[in-house]
């Protein structure tokens, strides 16, 4: 039997990679004795982080009998993907008593961490680190990481006074996180100088317009809504739309909003009628707000329960035994309203349901999430 490479191991980390691939190529890897293998053993690490597993990950990187840099840098921005920063950095740690070498990789896992976990006088110090105990010298990545920690924690003059002092200019991801912390925070000045800065950079991608006219919506300034949606049809500018995908015995569903393309669709809008009952029974009372689009309450709160999340999930529930754990992707990020209908679901359902979106990964069960509702 061929030896199970980190290529194939790496590969099983696509969030649409199968899941059951990626545990046979362990399985093998067993099987022919190369499991104990440093850069078998790191490949899987990686794959089992990425594919939304870290407790196994987890145990790999502890049966490991030696451990490179790839084994430790995978845990922690592992641990940081999957929202348990305190866990990363307690890895970080045991990095530093154990004096090895450190890269910028390490401190792009370390600083995410913090961001996803909030810890922003954390993030701050192993910056500063980083910097001028370690003497690395930080690139765009590690500035668009605390850009993004300070913008979550709507530290935004902080984070544009950063952006003034870095020895190179702004690029499109850095603008992108500020625009996208001015849409939560509501700061239109500054979001609309994102915007333009971002839209110069990237002109044909719709992140930018999107995300302004996504402010002007929640300002309720529809007319400037309306003008961004038509500079996006001047400029022939899409909107990326959002997918959800579920993986259900070895074969991979995509949902699109309002989806009725499923063959068993009827039985999925059915669940989902089912359990709008039951959410409501537990005190769910939906959030309008995150229905960006000038209609009456009982139409939005139509739209926000047919997001691609929620009917993957649903056929999720339909299609597997009870008790059995659900786990989606997202090309976009989940909103607060679906986050929210998943905690329950997860409550109610007695399920444990792992939703990876653009930004993280979110684990739901009994009724919590690992970010703690921040992200």
């Amino acid at each position: 039997m061929s030896l199970p490479s980190p290529v194939s191991s790496t590969a099983c980390a696509s969030p649409t990679a199968g899941v059951e691939h990626g545990k046979q190529i362990h399985a093998s890897s067993i099987k022919s004795g190369y499991n104990n293998a440093l850069c078998v053993s790191s490949a899987l690490v990686t794959m089992y982080a990425k594919r939304g597993n870290i407790e196994s990950a987890n145990e790999v990187f502890k049966r490991q009998q030696e451990r490179d840099l790839v084994s430790w840098n995978s845990m922690v921005s592992g641990y940081a993907q999957h929202g348990y920063g305190k866990k990363a950095l307690k890895v970080f740690e045991e990095m530093r008593m154990q004096n090895l070498e450190m890269d910028d990789i390490t401190f792009i896992g370390v600083i995410s961490a913090c961001t996803h976990a909030g810890l922003v006088d954390e993030g701050q110090r192993y910056f500063n680190m980083m910097i001028k105990d370690l003497l690395i010298n930080p690139t765009m990545e590690h500035y668009s990481c605390m850009v993004d920690l300070y913008s979550r924690a709507g530290m935004l003059e902080k984070a544009m006074e950063l952006i003034n002092n870095m020895p190179f200019p702004a690029g499109a991801t850095i603008w992108r996180t500020i625009l996208a912390a001015c849409r939560v925070h509501l700061n239109l000045d500054l979001g609309k100088l994102a915007a333009e800065k971002l839209i110069l950079l990237q002109p044909q991608d719709s992140a930018a317009y999107v995300l302004l006219s996504n402010m002007y919506a929640a300002a309720g300034n529809w007319q400037a809504r309306a003008q961004v949606r038509k500079l996006m049809d001047k400029r022939k500018v899409k909107k990326e739309a959002g997918y959800s995908w579920i993986e259900v015995r070895n074969k991979t569903y995509s949902f699109l909003a309002s989806d009725h393309s499923h063959p068993l669709s009827d039985r999925i809008y059915l669940e989902l009628e089912e359990l709008s009952v039951r959410l409501k029974d537990a005190g769910y009372l939906p959030d309008t707000n995150y229905v960006l689009h000038d209609v009456e309450d009982e139409h939005k709160e139509a739209i926000l329960s047919q997001h691609s999340e929620r009917l993957a999930i649903a056929f999720g529930l339909i299609a597997t035994p009870s008790g059995t754990p659900i786990q989606i992707v997202k090309n976009l990020r989940v909103c607060g309203d679906c986050h929210t209908v998943i905690k329950l679901i997860s409550k109610i359902e007695g399920r444990e349901i792992t939703v990876r979106d653009s930004n993280r990964f979110h684990h739901f069960k009994e009724g919590l999430c690992s970010c703690g509702d921040y992200w």
